[in-house]
């Protein structure tokens, strides 16, 4: 029997705003010491050890897993230029293998289809990751940048886990890899029209991407700096216009951003802004061409707090015409542009929306939403390459329904059924089903829940439960479908989305009341979604288990604090659990930018003593917790290792708990967990078999967190 972990105390200090605190593992934010990583190694062995009799039902999830998904599989391919471009896996190889074949014609809008595990004739490979992959415990694709001849291929891999990307260039036409080579880059690279320069982004020390660089291929000079945005709590990214006319760079901050231009034919040009950022305006733009005229559609928050859709002239893009006013009832969220139509992504009642708006020699027209006859959806543009296509790529999918692609023909409406994802084995969409639930929180306000189980799921509480929750940088948790989830419900388990706030289901509003000094809301609201479960017999307390990861891993921490008899078990994966002691370091990554969502405890004592109220890792007491597994990655760069690793190491040494109190880490990963299907496969087949038996086996009692 492997002995309990027991992280030894070395008590640190730090005092802000006259309050003194004692952390006795701060010690272990130190990855190079030894003890470090021996204790974490422990802590894996103690995992292991605890449940190795679920090793069977673990073997047991990964093939049902397996069974379900088709290993050798193809996208659908989207058409760009001369050529349709797809990905396809191959069973028994983790990545991806990124292929295109040539168009037969101009008129050729009919994406070339196999049967599955066949490749299709003229195939040429542009990137097997697998090849990429040899050698390396984690891999990770970032940059896949094509020019706009298709004959030059920029990709970027990271072969850590720390997200800091080595690009290299292939000339496709001779298969050719060659010399450029840029070290250290952030994701996303876009190329000049000529395909002679390659814009690309790095990470400043806290790992905030803060510089736009020109690479000229071939050169033996040193790179220049294009942009530089000297302001902590802003990213920059770059990229070109859907027209493929303007290089793009955006500037944000979480409320704040800018956008900048520059013609991509003239790449060495000086890049133009187009509104000046102001504090708390957040816009973003497309290039439209209405009548021969350069115009600029831009969706913004200036004195619209769910955002409106105004037009303007490339010269002047304070010359704004509104095209759809803002809203109460809807947020408007991103709108995408081609040379006959607009395409308006929106959310109203907590479920995405979209619109097809006409352009026209005379103007925009109207928005016309496109119709989903189902509850719970959740709709999107899919991949559309083309600047002015004949089908628009649209993606649909539910709880109970595989992601489905369509081609929608918009001069006809009609929708063409590309691909339904296959589900192999017994699977039926009609032996499940789907709910939506609005659930009364604590000061009132109505809370949207989603609820997914089978349909002879019995409704006596008896059934065990997963709820999942986030609610935080206004993200949405709308309803997808999981191949995994499946080995859940069909062992009779009720899962649930709680749309807490935080998040951005029901628009901006929704985010603003679960941010800085009114995050409590976003913990209130998960409780009162668990305890509505419970009342409503879907489950019982002592059957259900909570889920989140990193921004929801400190909600999970939060609610085993505040209502540890609401739940038996929580999984709290790369948790933010000790947010205090983070953001109070400016020095760490990613700590300024996170300010405008947390607030500043390091200048505003008002926000110290709020977070400190609520951060998990000061307030565990000696009470009774639901069973916890922590998840994490030691090279982890958004929420390090050393949060969740401090967290079980107080939680047992305040609370006795051993068996009941685990701690995983991936030693060779980052913060998405491992990479390869397979290997994410067995380690959501490890986190499941935790859930289940978590769920199952006290049904009926309160687990002994003293020696369980």
């Amino acid at each position: 029997m492997t002995d309990v972990p027991r992280a030894p105390r070395r008590p640190r200090e730090r005092t802000h705003h006259g309050d003194t605190v004692i952390d006795p593992y701060d010690w272990l934010r130190d990855k190079d010491d030894p003890e470090t990583i021996a204790y974490l190694e422990a802590e894996n062995a103690w995992a292991e050890d605890t449940t190795s009799h679920l090793a069977g039902l673990r073997e047991q999830i990964f093939t049902e897993i397996k069974d379900r998904t088709l290993e050798s599989d193809m996208s659908v391919p989207v058409r760009h230029d001369r050529w349709w471009y797809y990905s396809r896996t191959v069973e028994g190889r983790q990545y991806a293998i990124r292929c295109r074949v040539p168009i037969s014609g101009p008129d050729d809008w009919e994406p070339p289809l196999v049967e599955p595990g066949q490749t299709l004739p003229g195939e040429e490979v542009l990137l097997d990751s697998n090849d990429e992959a040899e050698g390396h415990e984690f891999y990770s694709l970032g940059t896949f940048s094509l020019s706009d001849d298709g004959d030059l291929l920029a990709w970027s891999v990271d072969t850590t886990g720390d997200e800091r990307y080595t690009i290299r260039v292939r000339r496709l036409s001779t298969g050719e890899v060659l010399s450029d080579v840029v070290e250290g880059a952030a994701p996303g690279a876009t190329w000049s029209a000529d395909g002679r320069y390659l814009f690309y982004v790095t990470v400043d020390e806290a790992w905030r991407p803060h510089r736009v660089w020109r690479h000229e291929l071939g050169s033996t000079e040193d790179d220049v700096l294009v942009f530089e945005e000297p302001d902590e709590r802003f990213f920059v990214g770059v990229g070109r216009s859907s027209s493929d006319r303007f290089l793009v760079i955006g500037v944000g901050s979480k409320i704040t951003s800018e956008v900048r231009l520059l013609d991509a034919t003239d790449p060495t040009g000086e890049f133009r802004v187009v509104w000046p950022r102001r504090e708390g305006v957040d816009y973003a733009v497309e290039h439209v061409i209405v009548g021969g005229s350069d115009q600029l559609a831009i969706l913004h928050n200036d004195g619209a707090v769910n955002f409106e859709l105004v037009l303007a002239p490339l010269e002047d893009p304070t010359a704004t015409t509104v095209l759809v006013p803002g809203s109460d009832d809807v947020r408007l969220e991103a709108v995408d542009a081609f040379a006959r139509h607009l395409v308006l992504s929106y959310r109203r009642d907590a479920t995405t929306r979209l619109a097809l708006m006409e352009v026209g020699p005379d103007g925009i027209g109207a928005p016309t939403e496109l119709d989903f006859d189902t509850e719970l959806f959740t709709c999107g543009l899919g991949g559309n390459a083309e600047w002015d296509p004949k089908y628009l790529r649209i993606g649909y999918t539910s709880y109970v329904e595989p992601a489905t692609i369509w081609d929608l023909d918009p001069a006809t409406g009609e929708r063409i059924l590309r691909r339904r994802a296959p589900v192999l084995g017994d699977f039926d969409p009609a032996d499940y089903e789907q709910h939506r639930a609005w659930v009364r929180a604590e000061d009132g306000t109505m809370v949207p829940l989603s609820i997914v189980c089978r349909r002879d799921t019995p409704r006596d509480g008896s059934a065990p439960g997963l709820i999942y929750g986030y609610g935080s940088y206004e993200i949405s948790l709308d309803p997808d479908f999981s191949i995994s989830r499946l080995s859940l419900l069909d062992r009779g388990f009720v899962y649930a989305v709680a749309h807490v706030r935080g998040g951005g289901e029901l628009g901006r509003r929704w985010y603003d009341e679960g941010k800085q000094l009114a995050k409590m809301n976003t913990f209130t609201d998960f409780i009162a979604c668990a305890r509505h479960l419970a009342d409503e017999s879907w489950t019982s307390p002592d059957r259900l288990v909570a889920e989140g990861g990193s921004a929801g891993g400190l909600l999970m921490g939060a609610v085993a604090n505040l209502a540890p008899d609401a739940f038996t078990g929580i999984f709290a994966d790369v948790p933010f659990v000790d947010p205090l002691t983070t953001i109070l370091d400016p020095s760490l990554p990613l700590t300024v930018i996170e300010w405008d969502e947390w607030g500043d405890p390091l200048h505003d004592p008002e926000v110290y003593a709020y977070m400190k109220g609520y951060t998990p890792y000061e307030n565990v007491t000696d009470v009774q917790y639901p069973s916890i597994l922590a998840g994490t990655s030691l090279n982890d760069t958004r929420v390090l290792y050393v949060e969740p690793a401090k967290w079980v190491a107080r939680l047992r040494e305040v609370t006795g708990a051993e068996r009941s109190v685990l701690l995983r880490t991936e030693m060779s990963a980052g913060h998405g967990g491992v990479s390869g299907r397979y290997a994410a496969w067995h380690q959501r087949a490890w986190e499941l078999a935790w859930i289940i038996d978590t769920a199952t086996a006290t049904a009926g009692t309160r687990p002994n967190q003293r020696n369980s």
